[in-house]
């Protein structure tokens, strides 16, 4: 983790933001992808006296999706997609053409490849990605009217342009290693910016307000960054990099890492209120646990090893302090104690975790780390009536028919500008929220991109090269933005199709990009329609949905962690769960946005509690990997029947407020843990070298439970001990 950029914070941020550049790969793979495509189309088109124009935007249009659409989980997958999109774009270019003089018969074509697109997908994203390209060259040949002379030509440039996707996705870019390794540097970075302003936090007598949201900034960005590295591992790549490396190994010290990170951000302030801090003993060994922490170099085989030895003993000699104040304070040990003890617990983890990846890398791994449990993860679909993929190809085909309809109503020229809009809006959208707020998305960055759009385009009509250079700029930027902002994203596009009447057309008007934008508004309000009305999703029942989810894994998870008390088992493999909990609270907050955004914001006025509960309970649930791993626990009888209880009385409350998300009914009571945590702290040993510490490891199942009382309180139900 060593500090290298001594520059500015804000030139460490911008080094730290878009993780593994993931957004910048994709990206600039795509454009760069088009440029190729187009150029060389162009290119070679003239050495035959051809026209290089039309051609060449088809061209350009299957560099770019080539690489945008390809969406299979693994990488041969995704080379037999690539190898397949030629196929389906011909015969999109062929069949409409010859299809664009039959109004009935190319809005029929273009509606089934939509339908098909949808409902096979339950097969597998191949499917989707071949309907889509066979749907967008369907609609540019029915636009441009093809005679079946032209057909060779076009068929040449999307080999052209699918073999450059090809080219920039595998062969001059290989996505997978490299991505992970600009991954696991980005989450370096931003740990290491992150110490940074713990170490100045530390120093400071006074923290700003300023200072402190800085902070609660980056630690959020960390958490992420954490996430989309997990998202990252897989155990082909880690051995390629790190020969020796497991993926449970690695993604075990991303996690204690971010949690080492997230826990002094949350006990600085209490430590500052409590006054700890004004201890100079105290202050100083945290200043360097974090400082030796930023200054390791975990993952370069030529590391300074004296960095975590010199973290080893920096670590020491604060446990030795804890120890020291808790016997001086045995009768009454002030709560800013227990903090420390746990930042020193998780910095011993990400010590030993550091020491450990040193020492594997470089050695052949064993049976068990060459085929990793953590990267063959099954996913059980839970058929419930009809299924999302058949759901929405329905739904297609009916807003399909009627953006035909109304589309030849406002242009009887370009009608199907109205199901181009109705289609992109479904993409991704299971609930009637989800389509409202990308509907409204779309349409607000037309009208705004279409005013600058007609402005720029008039202002540098003629002038070629700036165009074409502008044009890339704005495919550049929509792609970039779009994971930022769906409204930016589709401002550039507008600008782009501006851009693209202006050279198609010979010039652009006003009424021709102001009857887009009109378009753009019917398709949007005809996908959200059909979404409300045909088998609609409500945005509420997905939120729910999600929160049973994450209960239900909440349940497993922490029954585990208690039974490993009475059981051995790994605490360690836990982290990958903890991880996928993160991952449900994320969602949760995304399918939440048309909730707390929409119009019906004050009927959800109590969603934002229960998103915070959950986070909680969230934040408590990863402590528990984050605590000192299990090991040499001893305890007396009166204690070891509790364990039971804790498990029973848990797994009580986690079903009983399911069935109440459920069928929204009050049903039963909830236990609190008060007894079984009152046991545990008269009769658990203290915390002795050599000693597992029990009362500190079930801290935050207790907060856990708690919380769970908490969101249960709000649901109307009692308690019972």
């Amino acid at each position: 983790m060593k500090q290298i950029y001594l520059q500015s914070y804000y030139l460490r941020r911008l080094l730290a933001s878009d993780p593994g550049r993931k957004r910048l790969n994709q990206a600039g793979k795509a454009t760069i992808s088009l440029i190729s495509a187009v150029f060389a189309s162009t290119l070679l088109l003239n050495m035959f006296g051809h026209p290089p124009l039309l051609p060449s935007i088809i061209a350009g249009i299957c560099g770019l999706m080539g690489i945008m659409i390809v969406m299979d989980d693994t990488k041969e997958k995704k080379q037999v997609t690539t190898l397949l999109l030629p196929l389906s774009a011909a015969v999109g270019v062929t069949v409409g053409s010859l299809l664009a003089d039959y109004v009935i018969l190319v809005s029929a074509w273009m509606v089934t490849i939509i339908f098909c697109g949808f409902y096979f997908s339950r097969f597998g994203s191949r499917y989707f990605s071949l309907g889509m390209i066979g749907f967008f060259t369907s609609y540019f040949s029915s636009f441009l009217k093809l005679s079946p002379d032209q057909f060779p030509w076009f068929y040449l440039t999307i080999l052209i342009g699918v073999s450059f996707a090809f080219f920039y996705n595998f062969v001059l870019f290989k996505d997978s290693v490299q991505l992970l390794k600009r991954s696991m540097n980005s989450f370096h970075r931003q740990a290491n910016l992150t110490f940074q302003l713990l170490i100045e936090i530390i120093q400071d007598t006074k923290t700003s307000d300023s200072r402190r949201k800085k902070l609660d900034y980056n630690v959020r960005k960390l958490r992420e960054y954490a996430n989309n590295v997990s998202t990252d591992l897989n155990a082909q790549d880690i051995r390629e990099l790190w020969p020796g490396l497991g993926t449970q190994q690695l993604r075990l010290y991303v996690f204690d890492t971010a949690m080492f990170v997230m826990t002094m951000s949350e006990s600085l302030q209490k430590l500052k209120n409590d006054d700890a801090l004004e201890m100079k003993e105290l202050r100083t060994l945290l200043v360097k646990v974090i400082y030796t922490l930023q200054q390791a170099e975990v993952l370069n085989p030529d590391y300074r090893e004296k960095n975590l030895v010199e973290a080893e003993k920096v670590i020491k000699s604060l446990r030795e302090m804890i120890d020291n104040l808790f016997k001086e304070r045995s009768s009454q040990p002030e709560g800013w104690l227990y903090l420390v003890r746990r930042v020193e617990a998780i910095a011993t983890h990400v010590t030993e975790g550091a020491l450990e990846i040193q020492g594997s890398i470089h050695k052949l791994p064993s049976p068990m780390e060459t085929i990793d449990e953590a990267d063959v993860e099954e996913e059980k679909e839970k058929d419930k009536g009809m299924k999302p993929t058949t759901k929405k190809a329905i739904q297609s085909v009916i807003a399909g028919t009627i953006a035909v309809i109304v589309g030849y109503g406002i242009s009887p020229i370009q009608p199907y500008w109205v199901l181009l809009t109705t289609f992109i809006v479904q993409l991704g959208t299971e609930t009637v929220g989800r389509t409202y707020l990308k509907g409204l998305e779309r349409s607000i960055g037309t009208v705004i991109g279409a005013v600058l759009g007609f402005g720029l385009a008039k202002l540098v009509s003629g002038q070629l090269q700036l165009e074409v250079i502008l044009l890339f700029s704005f495919i550049f930027l929509a792609f970039y933005l779009l994971p930022v902002s769906y409204t930016i994203m589709s401002l550039f596009i507008t600008m782009l199709i501006a851009f693209m009447y202006d050279l198609m057309l010979g010039g652009i008007t006003f009424e021709l990009l102001g009857a887009r934008v009109i378009d753009t508004i019917a398709g949007a309000a005809i996908a959200l329609g059909v979404a409300a009305v045909i088998y609609p999703t409500k945005t509420m029942d997905k939120v729910s949905q999600i929160f049973t989810d994450y209960l239900e894994e909440l349940e497993s998870y922490v029954t585990d962690y208690v039974r490993s008390f009475r059981e051995p088992s790994d605490i360690k493999a836990l982290a990958d769960r903890a991880f996928q909990l993160d991952a449900k609270i994320q969602e949760i907050e995304e399918e939440s946005k048309p909730l707390l955004q929409g119009p019906g914001v004050r009927k959800y006025s109590g969603l934002p509690r229960w998103i915070t509960i959950f986070t909680a309970i969230n934040y408590y649930a990863k402590h528990l990997v984050a605590s000192a791993y299990q090991k040499n626990f001893t305890y007396p009888e009166e204690v070891s029947d509790v364990f039971l209880r804790v498990e029973a009385k848990f797994s009580h409350n986690i079903q009983v407020l399911t069935t109440m998300i459920e069928e929204e009914e009050v049903i039963g009571e909830l236990y609190d843990l008060y007894p079984e945590r009152e046991q545990v702290e008269r009769h658990a040993p203290g915390h002795n070298d050599g000693e597992g510490d029990l009362v500190h490891h079930l801290y935050y199942v207790w907060k856990i439970n708690q919380s769970l009382l908490v969101l249960g309180k709000r649901m109307g139900l009692n308690e019972r001990k």
